[in-house]
């Protein structure tokens, strides 16, 4: 089968020559961007869906558990079909199904509506649209700067909440939730047209080099088996080193601390004393600038120091932060103090985690793997937005849960020093 031109503007029309490559990050930015803004809607969607329609927070955590487990689980396999069929295919299909998913949820009127729209088909996805296509586009488009342009592509996160959040909670003051799930479904609908016509396949598509590279970008052949089952055998390849496991585990814990405790249940805790949706909302609007800053710095270290000891001071940070919230007096001051220093690592750890799986498994086969990881990342987010929203029901308070996460991010910590800093383990190949 003839494979169709990946670009829709010829080589010879191209501009920028290797400086291209940022072309491409800047779209490929908007699109983790806007993937971003929809997983954190959610939290935003909380309050006025238990006005609206009476639903319990633990009702309404369940669907968003699911948004986020699939926004991981889908990872890998979403990185295999990208090896199969190609980027652009893969992140097209992608923010189509988001558009329709969320803006269907308009006429929702049952919890298993915002289910299937908010857990089941946006997870599927934005599972395309996270770090794993950031991951690919780096090792596919730059041979130098990588840690930093990964720091880059993982501050889109941030700048998703910096952006969607404050509006986002202001639209549901004025108008309910019916006008953000319009907003997230337009914002996800204007991305199409932008990666269709300025995302080639790879460099060689547009006749020119990697980034930083002074040889020719040759395309490897396409994975003669099902993409699934190359998915599944990284996984089971990976499985058998160590290296693998303490990245798997201490991303959970990356998740259970991050989108899935803070940025689904911030606004509901701070609501507990008294603090209104756009103020709460400005919080994670405010960890957002520092970790835009922190997440690129992250990466610019990374390309120059110890990944693993950047992590221990990442985890460690985020755990002390956390245990601190709960016990602070929710004033202005103090919460400005938490948003700060737990904004500078919010996804602080993912250009060193990155490093470490490009170290062990090798360029080709480190983003399927990095896809897992972030599966693990994905799952520990789950469990944090079904355990909160089960401990806060239960309890009456989120003090426990938080202190609880807090204590996860201190042994994450310990973890990332027990890394090996050399791979002492043999590499594999896939196919």
């Amino acid at each position: 089968m003839q494979t169709p031109p990946s670009s829709s503007l010829p080589p010879s029309r191209r501009p920028f020559g290797q400086r291209y490559a940022f072309v491409v990050v800047a779209v490929i930015f908007l699109s983790l961007l806007g993937a971003a803004g929809l997983r954190s809607t959610p939290g935003v969607l909380m309050l006025p869906l238990q006005k609206s329609f009476g639903w319990s927070v633990d009702v309404i955590s369940i669907s968003a558990a699911t948004g986020i487990l699939l926004y991981g689980l889908a990872g890998p396999f979403a990185a295999a079909v990208m090896q199969s069929i190609g980027i652009r295919r893969t992140v097209l299909a992608a923010l189509a199904l988001m558009a329709a998913s969320t803006g269907a949820s308009y006429f929702m009127t049952a919890p298993w509506q915002l289910f299937l729209t908010w857990g089941l088909l946006s997870g599927l996805g934005s599972g395309a649209v996270t770090n794993v296509l950031g991951a690919t586009i780096v090792n596919r488009w730059f041979v130098t700067n990588r840690g930093l342009v990964m720091g880059l592509l993982t501050a889109s996160t941030a700048t998703g909440t910096l952006i969607f959040m404050p509006l986002l909670a202001a639209l549901t003051e004025r108008g309910g939730w019916q006008p953000v799930v319009l907003t997230v479904a337009a914002c996800c609908a204007a991305l199409i047209p932008l990666v269709y016509f300025l995302v080639p396949e790879r460099p060689a598509s547009i006749g020119q080099r990697a980034y930083g590279s002074t040889q020719d970008d040759v395309a490897p052949p396409p994975p003669a088996q099902n993409p699934f089952k190359t998915a599944i055998d990284n996984l089971l390849g990976a499985a058998k080193t160590r290296t693998f496991w303490f990245l798997f585990g201490t991303f959970f814990i990356c998740g259970f601390t991050t989108n899935g405790l803070v940025g689904t249940h911030l606004i509901a805790f701070c609501g507990d004393y008294g603090i209104a949706e756009v103020q709460a909302a400005s919080l994670l609007a405010l960890m957002g600038v520092f970790d835009l800053f922190g997440t690129t710095l992250s990466g610019w270290l990374t390309d120059r120091f110890d990944p693993r000891k950047l992590l221990f001071f990442y985890y460690g940070l985020r755990g002390l932060s956390l245990i601190y919230l709960p016990y602070s007096n929710f004033s202005l001051t103090s919460l400005t103090v938490f948003a700060v220093f737990y904004g500078l690592d919010w996804i602080a750890t993912v250009p060193p985690t990155v490093r470490i799986a490009n170290e062990a498994f090798g360029d080709r086969n480190a983003p399927m793997i990095f896809g897992w990881v972030v599966a693990g990342h994905q799952l520990g987010a789950a469990s944090a937005t079904f355990f909160a929203g089960v401990m806060r029901s239960a309890q009456g308070s989120y003090l426990e849960a938080f202190v609880i996460a807090g204590v996860t991010g201190i042994v994450a910590a310990l973890l990332s020093l027990m890394m090996g800093r050399k791979r002492s383990e043999p590499s594999y190949a896939m196919s």
